[in-house]
């Protein structure tokens, strides 16, 4: 295996002064992790302007924002558990079950206040649905990311 900072030079050519750094077996590509962080960068901001500027009461911004941050939170969660369980690292059951739990009610929560949110038209709906999922999803990836760099690197 190759040391972490490892800066291999293609000497193919006199003056060819490509670099490239050697990637640890296991460990996502750069363009993948920063694919992954765009991700969520961009639909947590999307989100997050949305609600800035629309125009509901303050206790529904309240109420979409925290939704958010527990579907954030659940969906990392139960990505650590899943995959702990996968990798053999013990994980309760309850544990496990509440992770589930917390993800299917964010989600639920979600539906049912865009379905019952009366003020906001069906476009915006769908922005919300929309940045929502790929917030989600993005967590989810950047949180096995940075597991995989972590594994990678630490089996040196």
């Amino acid at each position: 295996m190759s040391n972490e900072n490892e800066v291999v030079l293609d000497k193919g050519k006199p003056n060819d002064s490509k670099v490239k750094v050697e990637r640890k077996d296991g460990e996502p590509t750069a363009a993948f992790k920063g694919a992954s962080w765009a991700a969520l960068l961009i639909g947590v901001t999307s989100y997050l302007i949305g609600l800035f500027n629309a125009s509901m009461e303050l206790n529904e911004k309240g109420y979409y924002f925290a939704v958010l941050v527990f579907g954030l939170y659940a969906a990392v969660s139960l990505q650590k558990a899943v995959r702990d369980k996968e990798e053999g690292i013990p994980v309760t059951s309850i544990y496990y079950g509440i992770s589930w739990f917390a993800l299917i009610t964010s989600i639920s929560l979600m539906a049912i206040g865009l379905y019952n949110a009366g003020s906001i038209v069906l476009s915006e709906k769908g922005f919300y649905a929309m940045a929502f999922v790929l917030s989600l999803f993005a967590a989810i990836t950047v949180q096995k990311n940075v597991r995989d760099t972590q594994r990678a690197r630490e089996r040196d």
